[in-house]
């Protein structure tokens, strides 16, 4: 489930760099959701229709597919954190016609809001109005609205470092993959972002225990599956620290990766990737907490891609191995890679 303000093929973007083909490779059976890149006619839409309609639709789907077959739920950046909400709110309602989530997997997603690192430097109420009224207007924020702030957070390599190698050097950096995918940006509806911004960022109450799904109030003590929670050295969007607090909100047990790198090349590490290395540990269920520093001194260091660790956890948590699905077993809208990743 990747974030609504990343399109989904950023853990597809090259053979050599594909998370889904080291999965598929492996026999894991994956499944992404792409958003629609929405205009003014989806002004209205909010955070908790991205969940019915996006992440619980989706599960539906996956299990029209798969017939019974667990599912192991991966969220990207505010993606993961919709995924953490749905996850409690199953784990809240334990509805026995809900797809039966074996695990929960989470990158670079913030559950706590209270310390949103750089990010939290545009966001306040006179901020919020600002938004509000320019949204209001369009109906949605345009993405190269977006796309200022984010470098803004980033200025030293995403403008002054660029300008000075571009503009003084004449050195041109060559396009890679993530440059193309990072071009490609997409649109908020004006009624979620809004939402977002307040909920999540402003008022944190998906932490404080103030968030509502279907009328009631989700706690992340109700968050009781395994997790995998991954964090970035240098993330300016979601902090590793800021993504740690999971461990203060949820008794369950968290197995906690590090990895160098920042919001997306750091979750982009490949194996053969030069000069990557991660820290890792696992938290037992409502084991004592330890504090970000104290983790960082204890848990060693390992060389290399962080992947092989998550693949190996999550078939340490599978079952025994089913044949796949066949293609085209759900509903068909059209051919790979569907409509909304090419909406311009």
């Amino acid at each position: 489930m990747p974030s609504w303000i990343l399109k989904y093929y950023i853990l597809d973007l090259s053979p050599h760099n594909s998370l889904v083909r080291y999965l598929v490779e492996r026999a894991h059976t994956v499944f992404m959701i792409s958003w629609k890149n929405p205009r003014e006619e989806a002004r209205g839409v909010g955070l908790n229709d991205y969940l019915q309609l996006g992440l619980f639709d989706a599960f539906a789907q996956v299990r029209r597919i798969t017939g019974t077959a667990p599912v192991h739920a991966a969220g990207y950046c505010l993606g993961g954190t919709l995924l953490a909400i749905g996850a409690a709110a199953l784990g809240r309602d334990s509805q026995p016609q809900s797809v039966p989530l074996e695990t929960v997997t989470l990158f670079a997603a913030q559950t706590d809001f209270s310390e949103p690192g750089e990010l939290g430097l545009f966001i306040d109420s006179s901020e919020l109005a600002y938004l509000d009224a320019l949204m209001w207007e369009q109906g949605y924020l345009d993405g190269a609205q977006m796309a200022g702030a984010f470098q803004l957070l980033h200025s030293r390599d995403l403008i002054w470092s660029r300008s000075i190698r571009e503009y003084l050097l004449g050195q041109h950096a060559e396009p890679t993959d993530l440059m193309a995918w990072n071009a490609d940006t997409t649109r908020l509806p004006y009624r979620m972002h809004s939402e977002n911004l307040k909920y999540l960022y402003l008022r944190n109450d998906l932490a404080e225990g103030r968030y509502c799904v279907g009328g009631r109030t989700v706690a992340l003590a109700d968050l009781k599956l395994p997790v995998f929670l991954v964090g970035t050295e240098r993330d300016h969007v979601s902090p590793w620290r800021s993504v740690y607090k999971l461990h203060r909100l949820t008794g369950a047990e968290i197995s906690f990766l590090l990895t160098s790198g920042g919001h997306n090349a750091g979750i982009v590490s490949e194996l053969g990737h030069a000069r990557r290395r991660y820290r890792f540990s696992t938290r037992r269920q409502d084991a004592p907490y330890v504090n970000p520093d104290e983790w960082f001194t204890q848990t060693p260091v390992c060389e290399g891609s962080w992947w092989p660790s998550w693949q190996q956890w999550l078939a340490a948590h599978s079952s025994e191995k089913i044949i796949p699905p066949a293609l085209g077993g759900g509903t068909v809208l059209s051919d790979a890679p569907g409509n909304y990743v090419l909406e311009p």
